[in-house]
């Protein structure tokens, strides 16, 4: 699991994208699941489900949806604002921080967070 951090706007979904062409994901559209929530998608040897939580309230709401069955193999997640149930990331999960660099408006910094 990979848990991205980061303001409105700072770029999680085109990493998130990025990170699921480098997986093998061949679909031409790879849409924010800002409304479906759950996006599943087919990789080289793995499936990827990307999630955005921004929408949901707690961990309760989003442990209903089910998220735990993609927390294990063969599942690669990539979830957008997952400070909404830190409580769910499992061990192991990888947390990422984007932000913005000042003073330049394309510039991203990346950090891998504890």
């Amino acid at each position: 699991m990979v848990a991205l951090f980061g303001d409105l706007g700072v770029g999680k979904s085109v990493f998130s994208r990025a990170v699921m062409r480098a997986l093998g994901v061949t679909d031409v559209a790879l849409p924010s699941p800002t409304f479906a929530i759950i996006q599943e998608y087919e990789g080289r040897d793995c499936r990827v489900a990307h999630m955005d939580w921004y929408r949901l309230d707690d961990a309760e709401e989003i442990e209903l949806l089910g998220v735990r069955d993609y927390f294990q193999s063969p599942w690669i997640c990539l979830v957008e604002w997952p400070e909404r149930a830190k409580s769910l990331l499992p061990d192991g999960a990888i947390r990422v921080r984007l932000s913005c660099v000042d003073d330049h408006q394309d510039a991203r910094l990346i950090e891998i967070i504890s």
